[in-house]
């Protein structure tokens, strides 16, 4: 059966997912790369986004192999994909990965201004959806088969699909850094009144890796972990 996933997405102590002020400097916004201090030296990312062998294990590793496995397509939002805002003025950018992205399945970006699909190297295929969130996600459905579907953010994206009851789980990183000010991930949302429970909790050096299911999805029993 397929689940709707969220994995390895970082959040600061204060909340946020992203910094502000989103550039081609600053991918993540200001601030943020620090956030992702327990993500990118791990083995899973080396080899994943940077081709490298080597990198960490251990907790976090585990996490973040966890994120790429069963996944059958992929859903992110226009900023994920870009700092391009409005009309695209052509079709020159491709996304922040180079010609063979991380993501090897089709990817559906979520945005308000159309735009041909992309074929990169490795497998991916960037689609450009203007029909709103469940569009997209049926689409990806289809795509995935009996995989699974994994949203890789923005912040909005993920909250606009946790305010339908649309994520099966969800697994969010906190790390300990302050940004201030940026894209905070659950504002505006009742995750308790939305169905959602904490059914695992791991702390690493570097994050507390906090894991999240929709009550009635079936999965693996609680794990509470210091």
């Amino acid at each position: 059966m397929t689940r709707i996933r969220v994995n390895s997405f970082t959040i600061s102590l204060d909340g946020y997912g992203a910094g502000p002020n989103q550039d081609l400097n600053n991918p993540l916004g200001v601030g943020a790369t620090e956030l992702h201090q327990w993500l990118l030296p791990t083995r899973t990312l080396q080899r994943t986004l940077f081709g490298k062998e080597g990198g960490t294990t251990g907790v976090d590793d585990d996490f973040a192999a966890r994120g790429f496995q069963n996944v059958g397509a992929w859903i992110l939002g226009r900023n994920m994909f870009g700092p391009i805002r409005g009309d695209w003025p052509d079709m020159n950018w491709k996304g922040w990965w180079g010609d063979n992205p991380p993501y090897h399945v089709p990817v559906f970006v979520l945005t308000h201004h159309a735009r041909p699909p992309i074929e990169m190297e490795g497998g991916t295929t960037f689609h450009f959806i203007t029909g709103g969130i469940h569009e997209v996600l049926a689409k990806a459905r289809e795509a995935a088969g009996a995989k699974d579907v994994r949203i890789g953010g923005g912040a909005d994206t993920i909250r606009q699909y946790l305010r339908e009851g649309l994520v099966d789980e969800l697994h969010i990183a906190i790390s300990p850094v302050l940004l201030g000010c940026g894209e905070p991930l659950f504002s505006g949302l009742d995750l308790r009144a939305l169905g959602y429970e904490c059914v695992e909790f791991v702390a690493s050096e570097k994050a507390a890796h906090v894991v999240l299911r929709r009550q009635g999805h079936t999965g693996a029993g609680h794990s509470f972990t210091r």
